[in-house]
């Protein structure tokens, strides 16, 4: 029991709603699931709840993903570590300043998860994505955007403003992630960089040049400056939801689910690799990006931020 919430409590105190996409395996938009969400410190302890009702979802993922009852569950708060103790969870999240990286286990939808929260900087929205495994076997993907109500179930401005985000969720969560194809220009911003002990180590900034090729090709250059220094260059090449990285500096491939790509890039010549994942958050192509670096397969980084777009 603590005194006093951590600070990742503090981060998401009220009730967050959103309307994320379910996806399956091989990247086909499946449905919504409508959410709200609170995580709540009082007394000492604090208690998840999660709401959720499976819309649109009608195909052979209904009877796993839809339940009967409220979620709700407790969670040993800190910085370190936020434990979960179930029944509907049990595992635990990570946090990053304005990210969490948590991995759990959901008994209802007998699914292993890998949830990724990324809190953007007007502390009103959140980024959101679940991997859900079989064992090493992925059966589906949730992710969207939240928005924070403090006053949702009293106030109907509150209740119309949710509501047509979570329409503009509708439409947005089928786009696919697909970067310009005609258009060269860069994106660039700051990331927050995090060593492993989830000590916050400063700021890089980051700038990405973007030059395409063809409709489906494009060549990129990436800058950071800051707590690390790195530049490298690659191709890259879209086909359907999968993107390929193809040299000369780094290599790899990602999947994509509505608009969010989950990357695995590698380094030529050293032992230094990226998982990632990049979320277009807008039609300006603005990128909610987490960029976790490994070195000889430990963690060495995790770095996050928003990066803004600007057409040459």
């Amino acid at each position: 029991m603590h005194n006093q919430p951590s600070n990742w409590q503090k981060k998401i105190e009220g009730e967050w709603h959103g309307l994320p996409s379910i996806f399956d395996a091989r990247g086909n938009h499946c449905g919504y699931n409508k959410v709200f969400r609170s995580s709540v410190f009082q007394d000492g302890q604090t208690t998840y709840q999660m709401n959720t009702k499976i819309e649109e979802g009608y195909n052979e993922l209904l009877p796993r993903l839809e339940v009967s009852d409220i979620f709700s569950f407790g969670v040993i708060d800190s910085d370190q570590d936020r434990i979960y103790l179930g029944p509907d969870f049990i595992g635990a999240g990570h946090p990053y300043g304005a990210l969490v990286d948590a991995h759990y286990y959901a008994p209802g939808w007998t699914g292993d998860l890998r949830t990724m929260v990324h809190i953007l900087p007007d502390g009103q929205t959140q980024v959101y994505s679940s991997l859900i495994y079989d064992g090493p076997t992925l059966f589906t993907v949730f992710n969207g955007m939240y928005k924070v109500a403090f006053d949702y179930h009293t106030n109907p401005e509150t209740q119309e403003r949710i509501a047509v985000f979570c329409e503009t969720e509708r439409v947005n969560g089928r786009h696919p992630h697909i970067l310009p194809a005609k258009k060269s220009g860069a994106w660039t911003g700051e990331m927050s960089v995090y060593d492993p002990a989830q000590q916050l180590l400063g700021v890089n900034q980051v700038h990405i040049a973007y030059q395409p090729l063809d409709l489906l090709r494009a060549e990129m250059t990436v800058t950071i400056r800051g707590v690390f220094d790195k530049k490298y260059t690659f191709k890259r090449y879209r086909n359907h939801s999968r993107h390929y990285f193809e040299g000369p500096d780094l290599f790899g491939n990602s999947m994509g689910y509505g608009r969010a790509l989950y990357t695995s890039q590698h380094f030529y010549g050293e032992a230094l690799k990226i998982k990632g994942r990049e979320f277009l958050i807008d039609q300006n192509f603005t990128l909610s990006v987490v960029w976790q670096f490994y070195k000889s397969d430990r963690m060495l980084y995790t770095t996050f931020g928003l990066l803004h777009w600007r057409e040459a």
